[in-house]
């Protein structure tokens, strides 16, 4: 996770915030994972958002980042 880029990271049950490094509060509350993807990526066009793992995978588990 890098200083200057964007968040995604999970809310409750089906909602996931965009969040700026060290903001107070959420930039956009969304529905899935993949609009706070593509809002992230309309927010700040030039980095990839960092993603929060919310499900087990065969590469990864929860509490884990990935590049959006």
């Amino acid at each position: 996770m890098s200083k200057g880029n964007i968040f995604v990271e999970q809310r409750g049950v089906r909602q996931f915030a965009v969040v700026k490094p060290g903001a107070q509060r959420a930039s956009a509350i969304l529905p899935t994972q993949a609009e706070a993807i593509e809002r992230a990526k309309q927010i700040s066009p030039n980095t990839r958002p960092d993603v929060e793992r919310v499900r087990h995978t065969s590469v990864g588990k929860p509490d884990q980042w990935r590049r959006g």
